[in-house]
């Protein structure tokens, strides 16, 4: 195309509604003006690949100019932020295709060319140059850029305010290359300062392959600083890092002091290439279950450029502990950068790491059982979180779990694959107890037939056993059943049954005396204690009702449930004898509430009158 001159420039309408476009690119697409940094930098580091690639074929494009580097130039005096670069550079005709048309890609275009030859050492590009370009008008108010083509073709000087047209005239530009100048607006000179573009470029471009340099002038000389590490640890092969640099690596984006427990070094090749750097770290951090959770500790690269913190894409939040990044050239991303897309590619890629970190646990618990003894002491309580969220891989997280029972010393741990292999032949489900404390739960009343019998109880003490075994529901086939829970008991004993005739007149007294029970029942399941609260079998437990009591829900209150008294204890046996005496004897009502006193405590609630349980308590050491 020809232009005019630099007296005439040359003006032109975009060729789509860029007001409003831009409106939505300024207001919508990114949450933070920041990021125009990133986005003008990746588009520089674009370009300087682009040229280094043509100038495999073409050498001569090269020449006098093959220091790469990507220069950053704030002018407090004219308000100005120069982002300047010696890549391919523009002629007058892609500049008007890649600026003149909104969200045109420039890169885009260029790698469909790159499909269509044979050349090898095909460079990595980012993608969506027009679109991250006007990521610019977020603090401009206007943005000159001053481009020169490799070869003969002349510089050219395209303009914008960013409201529906733009100039293109002849420029000076010594050598190939862009220099993109912003003219701030008054309300975003802090993109001038130092310190705030060091920020910048080391929160987002750090790991770009190329230097990202800051010029400053003082005292009339010009200064440079190389602001970005380069130090893209995951693309370089395993074998060429060392374990401290792994370690600084680790301690550098989890702020950790400790080195990891454990380091996952992935490099996927093939139809789906991406590579990742995963860790296990040794211990939660101070916020792992303070406040709302965090998604994810991954961060999301695209060629070394930094694309998503904390990237719930790419693990699930019952892996949030681990910390890493992942780089994946291929993953397309919307127009913003912000928001992935959701697509096959990223739904694959989850899918590697996960299988990846719990193949790592796998063998860490097989061979290093000291190491995931370590990790599982910190970190169970997330893998749980899987059982409930999980389908696809519950089974590979229920052989994780390490869960202590009545045949574990205290702190010991059992597996659901021992504890199977332990069951006795006429043993037909997987029995679990769960509270607060392994000593409070161990000498539980509810344990005590099974204990007896010599069935295995497994001991849950985290806040989230309760919601994951109901979501597992069984293992291996065999159904886990709550020991606090009613059905498969007292029905199921003949030597209660013969009793029940006995002691029925009681515990009708008993069921009309204590309005808090919705029954009264004898027990197949107490041998040392008097009496016991079960729960309907698809009912809440007193464990679950204390827990949405803690996190206010628990508006329906207590619900109802059984007590369930030992016809063989001696309290028990008292109690009856004293009903067959005299049913209206007003010790009945008094011993029947210390029993339900009793149970309430038993298991791990609060007796909601403190004061009448001790008047009560009183009333019989007095002998009253």
């Amino acid at each position: 195309m020809s232009i005019a001159t630099e007296s005439q420039p040359q003006t032109m309408e975009f060729k789509t509604e860029l007001k409003q476009l831009l409106d939505l690119i300024i207001h919508s697409l990114y949450t933070k003006s920041e990021v125009f940094l990133r986005e003008l930098i990746s588009n520089s580091a674009d370009a300087i690949d682009k040229v280094r690639f043509d100038g495999l074929t073409h050498p001569e494009m090269l020449e006098g100019n093959s220091d790469w580097k990507i220069r950053i130039m704030p002018d407090e005096k004219s308000g100005t932020l120069t982002i300047s670069d010696n890549g391919l550079g523009m002629s007058a005709e892609t500049i008007v295709d890649n600026l003149g048309t909104i969200a045109r890609s420039g890169t885009r275009a260029f790698m469909e060319k790159l499909k269509q030859s044979n050349a090898q050492d095909r460079p990595e590009l980012i993608g969506q140059f027009g679109v991250g370009f006007y990521a610019s008008f977020m603090v401009a108010d206007r943005v000159t850029v001053v481009s020169k083509m490799a070869g003969d073709a002349p510089a050219v000087r395209w303009e914008s305010d960013g409201q529906g047209q733009y100039t293109i005239s002849p420029a000076e530009r010594e050598s190939r290359g862009t220099d993109v100048i912003l003219h701030l607006r008054d309300d975003q000179k802090e993109f001038l300062t130092e310190w705030r573009l060091r920020d910048i470029v080391k929160r987002y471009s750090d790991f770009i392959e190329h230097p990202i340099v800051l010029v400053t002038t003082k005292d009339d000389k010009t200064e440079e600083a190389t602001l970005n590490s380069r130090q893209a640890i995951w693309l370089r092969p395993k074998s060429e890092i060392k374990p401290e640099e792994y370690n600084a690596f680790y301690k550098q984006i989890a702020h950790d002091m400790e080195d990891p427990l454990k380091v996952i070094h992935l490099a996927a090749d093939g139809t789906l290439e991406f590579r990742a750097l995963l860790f296990l770290p040794k211990q939660k951090p101070f916020d792992l279950f303070s406040g709302p959770p965090k998604a994810s500790g991954v961060s999301l690269y695209v060629k070394r450029v930094l694309i998503a913190h904390d990237c719930e894409e790419l693990l699930p939040t019952w892996l949030r502990f681990v910390k890493g990044v992942v780089d994946s050239s291929d993953l397309p991303l919307n127009v913003s950068r912000e928001t992935l897309q959701h697509n096959p590619i990223l739904a694959k890629i989850r899918t590697n790491l996960v299988n990846r970190v719990l193949k790592t646990l796998e063998e860490m618990k097989t061979t290093e059982p000291e190491a995931y003894k370590t990790f599982y002491a910190e970190f169970g309580a997330v893998l749980k979180e899987g059982l409930t969220q999980d389908f696809a891989n519950r089974e590979r997280i229920a052989d994780l779990l390490m869960l202590e029972s009545t045949k574990t010393a205290s702190g010991e741990f059992t597996t659901l694959e021992q504890y199977v292999a332990r069951m006795e032949s006429a043993q037909s489900e997987i029995h679990y107890l769960v509270g607060e404390t392994r000593a409070q739960i161990e000498r539980s009343p509810y344990v005590e037939s099974l204990r007896s019998a010599g069935e295995e109880v497994l001991l849950l003490t985290d806040p989230i056993d309760e919601f994951a075994v109901n979501s597992l529901g069984e293992y291996k086939g065999k159904r886990f059943k709550a020991a606090d829970r009613s059905a498969g008991h007292a029905a199921d004993s003949d030597s209660i049954k013969e009793k029940e005739a006995e002691f029925q007149p009681l515990l009708e007294s008993l069921k009309s005396l204590l309005s808090e029970v919705k029954d009264v029942k004898l027990s197949a399941r107490l041998r040392d204690s008097a009496a016991c609260l079960v729960a309907d079998e698809h009912a809440p437990s007193a464990h679950m009702e204390r827990l949405m009591q803690r996190m206010g829900r628990d508006a329906a209150g207590r619900s109802k449930r059984t007590l369930e008294i030992n016809p063989d204890h001696a309290v028990v046996k008292k109690l009856q004898a004293l009903h067959a005496a005299d049913k209206s004897d007003a010790k009945v009502e008094l011993y029947g509430k210390i029993l339900l006193d009793e149970a309430i405590l038993a298991e791990g609630s609060r007796i909601e009158d403190p004061a009448a349980f001790a008047s009560r308590i009183n009333q019989v050491l007095a002998g009253g």
